[in-house]
């Protein structure tokens, strides 16, 4: 069964990182040093949102927000393996 994952992202940050969250409600929040152009930075984003959750990028869907930083993605895999791990990324430190 499809899981729902919502995300904010962060294009042109000097690393990649998945962690920590913003806003109401809560977004884990994708830090990417690709640029918001041509969609280097939903590629990057979908292959570090894949690592995190030890998955396949093919595993993830953009179905909201292609062109935003606020997304909807549906993720493929175990909900309650992929929700421990969202909380898991949710709470460590945000980078800015």
């Amino acid at each position: 069964m499809p899981f729902l994952l919502e995300i904010r992202v962060r294009p042109n940050t000097s690393r990649n990182k998945v962690g920590g969250s913003v806003g109401e409600p809560p977004r884990l929040v994708v830090a990417v040093q690709a640029p918001a152009i041509d969609g280097k930075a939903n590629q990057a984003v979908i292959k570090e949102l894949a690592n995190a959750f030890n998955l396949r990028a093919r595993d993830f869907t953009i179905v909201f927000g292609e062109l935003g930083r606020d997304k909807r993605l549906l993720v493929e895999g175990d909900e309650k393996t992929l929700q421990a791990k969202l909380e898991e990324l949710m709470g460590e430190p945000t980078l800015l």
